[in-house]
Formats: structure tokens, sequence, C-alpha cells
């Protein structure tokens, strides 16, 4: 399986170009092509290159120059240290059904994507990471792109202490607006973003995938 997406402020590409890179991907031995999560108008040209809809998702926004709650108090919170990193992958593939988990590949993507990133964990009393998350910078603009937590973690508030440690650490860096986006359908991770403060957008986003010849 490959991964395409545009890169951030370019032009929206057209079908024509997609076409050509499924092809390149294609002649590459790749069977399936997955997009990142894609804006309407960036959807047109792989829509029109013959990609489908996988997944729909919510887009929500907040601005940082508003007050922002507290980091609540909960489990120890610490930098991801190298070693830990397959428990970090173990909490993801417990926190995402299979078409969303990580793999080591998939992480360093994440933690490359923006300029500047911040990637903690929540450790529990015996040591064991219940939940991490990393967040992103990119000069004014903020990034939620990855909080997993245990299932048996969760309704514990240790979501929401990584959610807001990610979001204290963009303002005090000059961030002026933070975005997340979260799957249509999952009610306690929109709960938990909108008691952060977030507000869902009006036009939310897609992933989109097609199969190879």
């Amino acid at each position: 399986m490959a991964f395409i997406n545009p890169i951030p402020d370019a032009p929206f590409l057209s079908a024509d170009f997609v076409r050509h890179c499924l092809h390149t991907l294609s002649a590459r031995g790749f069977s399936r092509v997955v997009t990142g999560a894609l804006s309407p108008l960036e959807q047109a040209g792989f829509l029109a290159a013959g990609f489908d809809v996988e997944e729909r998702l919510r887009l929500l926004g907040m601005d940082l120059g508003d007050r922002l709650p507290p980091i609540p108090p909960g489990a120890a919170l610490h930098r991801v240290p190298r070693w830990r990193r397959p428990e970090v992958l173990g909490v993801d593939r417990a926190a995402f059904m299979d078409f969303w988990q990580f793999d080591s590949d998939g992480l360093l993507d994440a933690l490359r994507a923006t300029p500047s990133v911040r990637f903690r964990m929540a450790v529990g009393a015996r040591g064991e990471v219940l939940a991490y998350a990393i967040s992103g910078r990119s000069g004014p603009r903020g990034f939620v792109q990855r909080l997993a937590v245990l299932p048996g973690a969760q309704r514990s508030g240790t979501g929401a202490r990584l959610l807001l440690d990610g979001l204290h650490w963009m303002r005090r860096h000059g961030v002026a607006r933070a975005v997340v986006n979260t799957q249509v359908g999952n009610e306690a991770a929109l709960s938990l973003y909108l008691k952060a403060g977030f507000r869902e957008e009006p036009v939310g986003l897609s992933v989109l995938s097609t199969g190879l010849p």
C-alpha cells in the first residue's frame, strides 16, 4: 500500500498528475493507494482520477488566544525516548482500528510532519505507557497530530491531560490557531475536543483510496 498526500499550500493536483502518480506506483509494485486527510478542493483531482472516499473526518479548530483550560492532574507525562516507541505503537494498535493504526514508519512520518514537534506519553504507576500524543507546530499554526489512549485508561482524564499539555506548548511558542480531525462517529474523541475548546468547522475532510492494476 502506498500513501500520497499533497504538499501543504501547493497548487491543487490535477487528475492527469494524479493518474501519472498512480501509473508510477503501479509500476513499482503497489496494489493500493491511500491519501492523507483532504479538503473538498484537494479531493477533486483524486476523485476525477478514480479515487473513492474511504473515511470521512470532522475538522475542528481552536483559537489559542482564547483562555485555555488548565492541564488536569493525573498520570505523569514524559518525553518519549526512542526505546519506548514499541510500547507507544502498542497503545496505538489498542486504540485504533486496523485502517488507522501506525507502524514504525507511520509514527516517524507523523514526527517529521511539522518543523517542531512535542512527543509525550502518559505513564502509569507501574511505569506502563497509558497514552501518547504528538503535537506539531509550523509558524502560527498548530496541529494535534495523534492522540491515543489505552481502552482501559480512557475516560480517566489522561487524554485531556495530554491534549492540553500540547495546546499549552503551542501557545507558549506563539501558535495562534490549532486544528485536529477525528473520524465521523467517534463521539468520545469529539466530546474531548469540544470540552477543550475546539469548535467544528463547517467543512470536513476525507481520506480517499483506490486500487491499482
